[in-house]
């Protein structure tokens, strides 16, 4: 992580540990303003890969799930990056600017995809960085997010997965009242305070949150290579396109769509347990008594109790209504309602 961006949150009250920010010193304050009010997150889970070259678009467009081809400057989409067997080694959101592309990712998951998609690059003329520590990513979300932004940036998107390119910083719109900062490492201070004083600084995990609400999954180094895209719902959420050319898992991925042999979809769920679910966790139902129903993709503590999560199940057990986490006598799963339909 960025060491000066660290300190910084640090001197404006942040408590640091490897995963992010854990608290800002007021958990009743933090957690008001994550059920109610509206929040600055730093995701300092997440960072970049930056890809330019005039090769770029079609290198993309051979390897990602989604189309790449279709994609106008200023816009985003998610994707998954596959396993010749269809099965995800990462999700991700993928924008465009003037300069190129960006897909942004788990920070742990960086390095070794950046890695493995720079060995197809070949002879074609594609540049793929790892810009995690040039560039600080902000989130804010809640009622008076835009209001905030607009504070301190003249031009906001006006449409989900549309970004505006200022002189200091990119701005997403990811929904009506979320959106995503991108900006250089000398500039985020600034933004950081500005914002802040419009909005409740709380924990990273808050933005998990928000994205688990969403029904947008993030693969992590526990579930790499445990879903075909659709399993986790990315085809829902646009980051599928079945009229593209081939790509890695491509036949599998869209024999799954054309034949409807789908068993297992991802389900928004709340676990009322003091223990925190992680990805990778497994599930079980009495009608697949010994064997695993299904896994945890993510996991982040509910304003009102216990820990939302995201899992694949299958369909058939989730229909009857009793999967409980990690074993028959775990904690059930209470079935919550995802904002797209399955």
């Amino acid at each position: 992580m960025n060491t000066a961006w660290l300190d910084h949150l640090q001197h404006r009250g942040a408590t640091v540990d490897s995963a992010g920010v854990v608290s800002f010193g007021d958990g009743d304050a933090e957690a008001a303003a994550i059920a109610r009010g509206t929040v600055l997150c730093d995701l300092s889970h997440y960072a970049l890969i930056r890809f330019s070259g005039e090769d770029s678009q079609q290198y993309l467009q051979n390897q990602l799930s989604c189309d790449v081809d279709a994609m106008a400057v200023g816009t985003a989409q998610y994707g998954g990056y596959c396993t010749p067997q269809g099965r995800m080694l990462a999700s991700f959101m993928l924008w465009k600017d003037a300069t190129g592309y960006s897909i942004q990712l788990p920070r742990s998951l960086v390095a070794p995809i950046r890695k493995r998609l720079a060995t197809y690059i070949l002879r074609s003329k594609v540049t793929a960085v790892d810009a995690s520590d040039e560039y600080i990513l902000l989130g804010i979300a809640g009622k008076q997010a835009e209001a905030a932004l607009r504070h301190r940036f003249e031009n906001i998107p006006s449409a989900p997965l549309r970004l505006t390119v200022a002189q200091d910083a990119t701005v997403l719109r990811l929904g009506a009242e979320r959106f995503q900062v991108v900006a250089p490492a000398n500039a985020a201070p600034a933004i950081w305070d500005a914002l802040g004083a419009h909005a409740t600084p709380v924990e990273s995990a808050a933005w998990d949150w928000l994205q688990i609400r969403r029904g947008i999954p993030v693969i992590t180094p526990a579930t790499q290579e445990q879903f075909v895209p659709q399993m986790a719902n990315l085809d829902l959420l646009g980051g599928v396109s079945f009229n593209k050319g081939c790509y890695p898992g491509q036949e599998i991925v869209a024999r799954m769509h054309y034949l409807g042999k789908l068993k297992q979809r991802m389900y928004l769920a709340n676990v009322a347990s003091q223990a925190a679910p992680q990805p990778g966790d497994k599930l079980y139902s009495a009608d697949k008594e010994n064997q695993a129903t299904g896994m945890i993709v993510n996991a982040a503590p509910s304003p009102d109790g216990g820990y939302d999560v995201l899992a694949v199940i299958q369909i058939e057990s989730a229909r009857q209504g009793s999967v409980h986490w990690q074993s028959l006598a775990g904690p059930p799963l209470r079935l919550l309602d995802l904002p797209y339909k399955l």
